[in-house]
């Protein structure tokens, strides 16, 4: 990747390029990147800092992920991509049935019903085994260290924090939940900006974790613990689906884009509408960013994109249409030829038959890792297991309890999975990690990035610095405060509903690292949307 404009970029870029090329990790979190570069200086290479980044974020980030959380990475190594799905399934008793014999009309946000199996501390074991260089004793040590001797909140962390405190207060009343608040709140408050805040429960869980390559997790006295606390409070999961699963390696999906190959995790993750909306685009020239063309043409591709992965995308064997189907030109020409001059309002086509941390490594060697880890919806479900600092996911959340939808509840199923990594090749060779979380922002946030890289040759930092819209629901979208006034308001003679957001935090946190492949020059960019930081040597 050398095709930058450093110059003639209309908004400044907050943070520059970072440039290196022995070792590099981009997060968002400044400590959880140096765990990650501490291992790459030990000898480890990017497989080892991503999982050394990844359970420190568990501690220095927990309001966006968790050891009870699920993850995804592609990883490069020796030539070749490789997926790994770690999401975790539904608990194999639960039903939409048993759902409504509970009274509940749709799966609520928190408690034991949208709990699922975690997939984190599975992925973790999973890449060290068949990637590391280093003992997974070794690698979790940062992590450890923080979470036993503990480390000062950051400003943007203690605002998620503060948040979340305020709401859980309000909404978790009863008591299952009073363990999540003897662990995030000990003082009966959230932690102040620059405030110590330690877990050792955490540290003994991440230490039991490396030991025992997550068995104890799965099948030991952590599985123990976990299935004890569901049982305690009626939940669904149980001790044989901790011991059942497993994380799944899957060939990436992807399409080719102005000749770079962009690359997803096939479904139950939503990658799938990020390449559904570039195989719209692809069919237009666009001349400059800046447009109100460029923009509309974005937009109208991303509704649409958007609107197919909701109606199909679920567990693959419980998928109507196939990637194949849905990824088909003749698929992509019958959408484009829906985009007109003026707004639609998005209604599925008919293919042919046939809260989250992000992060980014990359070594000396030429590995490079895409990873993403999250709890969803910030903190999770609200539970956290006694004495463990396990913080449980709610991704059951996305479940639907109409059993007609694609992605309707059913016991042992993968729901629908906002968590994406993405990456980016050229003639077979990579050019590197790029990621932005955040909820349903994430293939948006992927097919900007991915434009703002390839049409209009930005560099790392550029792209995540520059200004992002979010379509919300039929002709809305949410655009950033920065966003040109001049094209909003063009936009909104087309028909889109435009308004402002001032909140940081709905536009996602993105990570890039390109690597120059004739120099093995790395370059990085990190989200300044957050705290995030950029480690390298």
């Amino acid at each position: 990747m050398k095709s930058f404009d450093h110059l003639n970029y209309p908004y400044p870029s907050r943070r520059t390029t970072t440039v290196a090329n022995r070792g590099m990790v981009a997060t968002s979190q400044p400590l959880a990147a140096q765990a990650g570069l501490d291992i790459l200086k030990q000898g480890g290479n990017a497989i080892d800092a991503a999982i050394a980044t990844a359970a420190a974020l568990t501690v220095v980030e927990p309001t966006s992920n968790g050891i009870g959380g699920d993850a995804f990475a592609l990883v490069w190594t020796k030539g070749k991509l490789h997926g790994l799905n770690s999401s975790g399934p539904a608990p194999k008793n639960i039903s939409i049935e048993q759902m409504k014999e509970r009274g509940y009309e749709e799966i609520p946000k928190f408690g034991w019903m949208p709990v699922t199996v975690p997939g984190a501390p599975g992925a973790w074991a999973e890449l060290s085994e068949r990637f590391g260089k280093l003992p997974l004793t070794d690698v979790l040590k940062p992590a450890i260290d923080y979470a036993e001797n503990g480390y000062p909140i950051s400003p943007v962390l203690g605002k998620f924090w503060k948040m979340a405190y305020k709401k859980y207060k309000e909404v978790l009343t009863s008591d299952e939940f009073k363990h999540w608040f003897e662990t995030f709140a000990p003082n009966g408050k959230a932690p102040e900006v620059g405030e110590v805040w330690k877990s050792p429960g955490h540290a003994n869980t991440l230490r039991s974790i490396a030991e025992t390559k997550a068995e104890s997790f799965y099948r030991g006295e952590l599985a123990e613990k976990i299935a004890d606390f569901s049982n305690q409070y009626d939940g669904f999961l149980t001790a044989e689906d901790l011991a059942d699963y497993k994380p799944e390696w899957v060939d990436p999906i992807s399409v080719n884009y102005r000749g770079y190959d962009v690359w997803e995790i096939p479904p139950n993750g939503q990658g799938l509408i990020a390449l559904m909306g570039l195989n719209i685009l692809k069919g237009y020239s666009f001349k400059e960013k800046d447009s109100v063309d460029t923009y509309h043409k974005q937009l109208e591709a991303m509704k649409l994109a958007f609107t197919d992965g909701k109606e199909y995308i679920t567990e693959r064997n419980h998928m109507e249409h196939t990637v194949k189907d849905l990824l088909s030109e003749q698929f992509a020409e019958q959408r484009r030829a829906e985009i007109a001059d003026e707004a639609l309002t998005p209604e599925p086509g008919t293919p042919p038959k046939g809260g989250t941390v992000y992060l980014a490594t990359a070594d000396a060697e030429g590995n490079m890792v895409s990873f993403i880890q999250s709890n969803y919806m910030g903190f999770g479900s609200g539970l956290v297991v006694p004495g463990t600092g396990i913080s449980l996911q709610n991704r059951g959340y996305d479940f639907s309890l109409n059993p007609s939808d694609a992605n309707a509840l059913e016991g042992g199923k993968r729901s629908y999975h906002t968590i994406i990594p993405g990456f980016l090749t050229k003639d077979n060779q990579p050019v590197g990690p790029f990621g932005v979380m955040g909820g349903y922002m994430q293939p948006q946030g992927h097919l900007q990035v991915v434009m703002n890289t390839v049409d209009f040759h930005l560099n790392p930092q550029a792209a995540l610095d520059a200004p992002r819209w979010q379509w919300m629901e039929g002709k809305k979208f949410v655009v950033e405060p920065h966003f040109p006034n001049h094209i909003a308001e063009h936009l909104v003679r087309k028909g889109h509903q435009i308004q402002v957001e001032l909140e940081q935090g709905a536009f996602g946190r993105g990570q890039i690292i390109w690597r120059d492949n004739d120099t093995g020059t790395l370059y990085g960019g990190t989200e300044s949307r957050t705290d995030g930081s950029i480690a390298s040597y």
